[in-house]
């Protein structure tokens, strides 16, 4: 028998192994991205179910898209929602879990109830939202008129530079048990000897974040912002529900319109070709932050 060969049998258990994860993922995820590729570069509309003919037409989609009076504001409300749903999800989450990171009574139970909003379903969360947030009947303007803060309802979903900030604040919302959870995971790896030999040198709370926590949790960070970009860029069903990309598209983003092109208009082609250009953004994101965070860990 060579060196460094293995029985037969080993081999066969190995790929017995292998061989059904490579068949889903193939199956699940290869065949849809592959399909939507091909797709991109075709005129499919309904009329292709039901003839089979699909005319290639190069990179027309992808052009027509680029060159839309629409693309525009629909990049910038896609960077807006991004960056906004990501600055409050981590640092609201971020003081969540610092918070959690001391020692109290029923922290755990309390710790336990914080992961409701990302187990609810996003339907049930975007339409209770959608309910509290509303003009004349929702329980924030209500809760606002009694304590005099405002003597007018706030048009929340249908003003046009309010629903932008409702749709950000509902996934802010979504997204903080995430945010808090993987981070003070990562608080419990820090060594409490650091912190006591802090507080020894007389560093106070704020010292210790600044020389101890944010330094070891950067890596951490890092992971939760990437994550972030990924989640947050194709966000769909909460814009939907809450205000159906309105009012006059001030919520339409590339994830939304990349929808309507597919399953409202029908145009199948431009809808996958916005949709790969969606996860090149998101892909472009995530190594930038990645480039920027191994930069930051070796400065």
């Amino acid at each position: 028998m060579r060196s460094g060969s293995r029985p037969l049998p080993d081999r066969i258990a190995r790929w017995g192994f292998l061989v059904p994860a490579l068949a889903y993922l193939l199956l699940f995820f290869g065949y849809p991205v592959v399909k939507n590729i091909t797709v991109s570069f075709q005129r499919y509309t309904t009329t292709t179910f039901y003839t089979g003919a699909a005319p290639f037409v190069g990179l027309r989609n992808y052009a027509e898209i680029a060159s839309s009076d629409q693309f525009p504001k629909l990049l910038l409300t896609t960077v807006l929602f991004t960056v906004g749903s990501l600055a409050g999800q981590f640092v609201l989450g971020l003081a969540v879990a610092l918070f959690f990171h001391r020692r109290f009574p029923l922290g755990g139970v309390l710790r336990a109830l914080l992961l409701l909003p990302w187990l609810l379903p996003l339907v049930v969360s975007a339409t209770t939202w959608r309910w509290m947030l509303d003009a004349d009947t929702g329980v924030v303007n209500r809760a606002l008129r009694d304590l005099h803060l405002l003597s007018s309802g706030v048009p929340w979903l249908t003003g046009t530079s309010q629903a932008l900030v409702s749709v950000i604040l509902v996934n802010v919302w979504v997204g903080i048990p995430f945010n808090a959870t993987i981070l003070y995971g990562g608080l419990q790896d820090i060594p409490a000897p650091l912190y006591e030999a802090a507080r020894l040198d007389g560093a106070g709370r704020l010292a210790s974040f600044r020389h101890i926590t944010w330094p070891l949790l950067r890596p951490v960070a890092g992971v939760v912002v990437v994550l972030g970009v990924v989640y947050t860029v194709k966000v769909l069903d909460i814009i939907l529900v809450v205000t159906g990309g309105g009012p006059a598209d001030a919520t339409q983003t590339l994830a939304t319109r990349s929808y309507e092109l597919s399953f409202q208009q029908f145009e199948f082609g431009r809808g996958a070709a916005l949709g790969n250009v969606l996860v090149i953004l998101s892909l472009a994101f995530a190594l930038v932050l990645l480039r920027a965070n191994r930069r930051a860990l070796n400065a």
